[in-house]
């Protein structure tokens, strides 16, 4: 089981920069696993997407139903937002250094890798990488810096 944040979801389904990577890395492994609220993340970007005339109403409706079936077939499996999910995550980020600039959202991320159980998260979101330790984790991204 692996932990994919959202900006390593998208390229599951959307070609960007970073997709080759990510498909490579991905090659021989299964079940993803994400937060909860990374599904409306990633329905946010793929609408990005669309408004920004990068994919077209078809595809954004098979790509919509491929997240769906993804899910059905557990390649992708959503874990849950609970309130003690989000508690943890507020008291951690209570004791974050004023150094580390860390989002809401990437905040439930990484609390729900490590209540998970898991020690790695992949991310190409730099900020995330870098509070992934205080969270007992070790952030990968298997994307190539330019």
């Amino acid at each position: 089981m692996q932990y994919l944040d959202t900006s390593y979801l998208i390229k599951i389904y959307v070609r960007e920069p970073g997709t080759r990577e990510v498909e490579a890395w991905m090659t021989g492994r299964s079940h993803f696993v994400c937060a909860h609220h990374g599904r409306l993340e990633l329905f946010a970007g793929l609408k990005r997407h669309l408004r920004e005339g990068r994919i077209d109403v078809r595809g954004f409706r098979q790509m919509l139903a491929q997240i769906d079936a993804d899910a059905k077939s557990r390649l992708v499996e959503w874990l849950p937002i609970t309130s003690s999910l989000v508690d943890a995550a507020c008291r951690k980020v209570v004791e974050l250094p004023g150094s580390v600039f860390l989002r809401a959202a990437d905040a439930l991320h990484l609390a729900c890798a490590a209540d998970a159980g898991l020690k790695d998260i992949y991310s190409h979101d730099r900020h995330l990488l870098a509070a992934a330790l205080h969270f007992g984790l070790r952030g990968i991204d298997v994307i190539a810096s330019p």
